[in-house]
């Protein structure tokens, strides 16, 4: 197991991870949180290399992908960077991509009764010059953003950030606590708290909340 103790502050700086072989070849993945080798609740960045295919498989209980660089395509179309999905639990599909992609992808996480297929392009936030909040997703208490936050706009004061917050930083700097974050780290917070945050340089950030 890796980082399954959700009671504790994980923070993770990905650069400083190498990729390891999927089971598929062309496809490598960077593990920041594992319940079991190849099963279970995973949180991952992967890479797909050009022309490659992942096997067909189900989803038990679900998959959320952030396309962060690149096309990911399966059977359903062609997902380029900004693009944001939710394959409900029961759901299967076979991945590949042509010229190969960058993702954030979260497995075997949804509740039972999350059964939304969800497709959302964010073009406008993705290539934005101002600070805004792009809402992805809300089922129960779980809430899914996208944050651009531009000269240290206090943009996150807007969002119920409560209770527990996962992010990653896709690009920019920002500050919790003691911990320094740049593009390419994870937080896992189980007691955010706001007065600890500070955005140092102009940041943009995947960010969920009330999920665990």
């Amino acid at each position: 197991m890796l980082n399954m103790d959700y009671a504790q502050t994980v923070f993770m700086d990905t650069d400083q991870i190498d990729w390891t072989a999927s089971p598929m070849s062309g496809v490598y993945r960077k593990p920041l949180a594992r319940e079991e080798a190849e099963r279970g609740h995973a949180t991952s960045l992967v890479q797909y290399e050009a022309g490659s295919v992942f096997r067909p498989h189900p989803h038990p209980l679900g998959e959320e992908i952030l396309v962060l660089s690149g096309v990911f395509s399966d059977e359903k179309g062609d997902f380029k960077a900004g693009s944001y999905f939710r394959n409900p639990p029961g759901s299967s599909h076979a991945p590949h991509s042509r010229d190969g992609c960058f993702l954030l992808v979260k497995l075997h996480q949804f509740q039972a009764s999350d059964l939304n297929q969800v497709y959302i392009d964010t073009p406008t936030i993705w290539s934005s010059t101002k600070s805004e909040v792009v809402p992805l997703y809300e089922f129960g208490s779980e809430k899914v953003w996208l944050v651009r936050i531009r000269n240290g706009d206090n943009i996150l004061s807007e969002l119920d950030l409560s209770a527990s917050v996962e992010l990653f930083i896709i690009s920019g700097q920002a500050v919790y606590d003691d911990l320094k974050m740049s593009s390419g780290t994870w937080l896992r917070e189980p007691k955010f708290t706001l007065d600890n945050w500070a955005v140092t340089s102009n940041c943009f950030i995947w960010l969920k909340s009330g999920h665990f």
